[in-house]
């Protein structure tokens, strides 16, 4: 069994005013049609200098503002801030105004005011790169990375070519038509199976009943599959029951996984450690956050993005005796209150909301944003799915001893892209 993470996240944005109930091209309504833009994915973009660094930077600092807004209501927790980021940068693109201003502050993306699209697409390739450099792997499972885009249209709704052309031309989307508006559920379906297979079956039901119906007019959705074994393999036969203590700090026995003698990048700074797990592409790898004996709750509150970073920066390969606890569970987060606390504020009002580089006149707005993942951890290494729909409507070193580090408490985890310092997952334990 390998580490299992799925995620999921719902942002419907609802109608203000009717629109057509079928396609009035062809009279017929509840069939799906794929419409790809004439524009193919651009193969070479060219952002401006240091824009990827800067895209990492921000989605590092939206991954520990979201946190922060959520950390409070759940007790494990898993969510894929790139995922988010990803999908709600491509609604960026039919945004203006104001609605745009907010949406890019939210994601500490202002730098990018015209060109996020640009420095994403560079930024995927990048990523996807890392991937076809282990095509000739041939230790452990094949490693497998997809992300994939799409955009689902109501048939017979205008939408602003050059926001399609946009997508297609960065983020690879192609259209899809459906009949929200006489055929809602199966529409949900389609997307449903679209995402279902981007993420290899772990993500079967992305969209919940109810979430879109007929006055939804657009979804745009993102799919991220993620499969990677460990560099250095727990060994199964090593794995025994042990104590882990909890917040309240009672204890319970954990299956605990052991490491021995590896060279892991490693650090102590302050009140906690941190150790890099690294996939067997190198240009992958799980950071574990490990804060001392009850100091869980001080770390979490005062850790910030730019101290993460600064602190990636000071680990150094140390030999380590690693044991930490395999785990799984899902995380449920209902994620508009957090995106309005980061100040997503008028794109989820139907009266201020701007989308009008996606139809003319202006009537679209995100109504609702839901968002589900989970997460297993075992011996052997990683897979992991993400998935995201923005639903629219009408509105190394000398030897010396080893380290030991027993993971016997709450700690908190990323999963990142190293070359351009992308964190592509974030979530903590706190009960294996």
């Amino acid at each position: 069994m390998k580490i299992l993470l799925a995620f999921l996240m719902i942002i419907p944005l609802v109608l203000t005013a009717c629109a057509p109930v079928f396609d009035p091209a062809t009279g017929e309504t509840g069939k799906v049609v794929f419409a790809q833009s004439n524009l193919e994915r651009d193969p070479n973009p060219q952002p401006k200098p240091g824009a990827l660094e800067g895209l990492a930077i921000g989605n590092t600092q939206f991954a520990f503002d979201f946190y922060e807004q959520i950390k409070d209501k759940h007790d494990n927790l898993i969510f894929s801030p790139f995922s988010i980021s990803l999908a709600l940068s491509m609604a960026l693109e039919g945004a203006a105004g104001d609605t745009r201003t907010e949406m890019l502050q939210a994601l500490s993306h202002e730098e990018f005011q015209d060109s996020l699209a640009l420095a994403f697409n560079a930024l995927l390739q990048a990523i996807e790169a890392s991937q076809a450099d282990l095509e000739q792997d041939t230790k452990g499972d094949k490693f497998q990375l997809n992300i994939a885009n799409s955009t689902w249209g109501q048939a017979g709704f205008e939408i602003n070519p050059a926001f399609l052309d946009a997508l297609a031309l960065n983020y690879g989307a192609g259209m899809y038509t459906v009949d929200y508006a006489n055929d809602a559920e199966g529409a949900r379906q389609a997307i449903n199976d679209w995402v279902n297979d981007e993420t290899n079956g772990k993500i079967p039901d992305l969209i919940p009943q109810g979430a879109i119906d007929a006055l939804t007019r657009l979804v745009l959705a993102n799919a991220i599959y993620f499969k990677g074994s460990w560099l250095y393999e727990f060994e199964e036969s090593a794995t025994q029951k042990a104590p882990f203590t909890l917040l309240d700090s009672s204890k319970i026995d954990v299956d605990m996984m052991q490491l021995s003698g590896e060279r892991l990048q490693y650090a102590e700074i302050g009140n906690y450690q941190l150790v890099r797990l690294p996939y067997l592409s190198t240009d992958f790898s799980m950071v574990l956050m490990v804060p001392g004996e009850g100091e869980f709750k001080a770390v979490e509150s005062s850790l910030t993005a730019d101290e993460f970073r600064a602190a990636l920066q000071q680990m150094s390969s140390e030999r380590v005796n690693l044991q930490m606890p395999k785990f799984d569970f899902e995380s449920s987060i209902e994620a508009n209150d957090p995106l309005k606390a980061l100040g997503i504020q008028k794109a989820f009002d139907s009266e201020a909301a701007d989308f009008s580089n996606i139809t003319d006149p202006t009537s679209l707005y995100i109504s609702d944003v839901l968002h589900k993942a989970t997460i297993t951890v075992d011996e052997k290494g990683t897979e992991a799915a993400a998935a995201t729909a923005v639903i629219m409507g009408l509105t190394s070193m000398p030897m010396g001893d080893p380290i030991q580090l027993t993971i016997d408490r709450p700690f908190m985890f990323a999963i990142e892209h190293q070359p351009t310092g992308t964190m592509l997952f974030m979530g903590r334990v706190v009960q294996p």
